[in-house]
């Protein structure tokens, strides 16, 4: 079992910034795959950002040049730096790990962004 703590998220003001971060903890051997997935009201979960294992990295187009994922495999951590925040950010966003023919979810931090 793995289990995931995030924290981050809350309110912020368009164009401003914010930072997610997840920690995995538990059997994490073989974890290959961590990553943001964000969920809005009324609309399907989607892929935000992951990357794998060796630093490669996958956007979404919509946050390509604003939002950057990063991996610290030593302490089996995952962060999310959003900039340039859009209202359309506005969601709740979980932590997915993965392994060959499993997957994780954390229980989601909502992010706003309203002026």
């Amino acid at each position: 079992q793995v289990r995931l703590a995030e924290s981050g998220g809350g309110l912020a003001q368009p164009g401003g910034s914010l930072r997610l971060s997840c920690t995995a903890s538990g059997f994490i051997a073989n974890i290959n795959v961590m990553g943001w997935y964000r969920q809005a009201p009324g609309k399907e979960r989607e892929l935000v950002a992951h990357i794998y294992s060796s630093g490669s990295t996958n956007y979404a187009d919509s946050v390509k040049g604003r939002f950057t994922i990063s991996r610290d495999n030593a302490k089996n951590t995952v962060s999310l730096q959003m900039n340039s925040l859009k209202p359309e950010d506005t969601a709740v966003y979980y932590c997915n790990v993965a392994r060959p023919g499993l997957q994780y979810w954390g229980q989601g931090t909502q992010v706003t962004v309203s002026s």
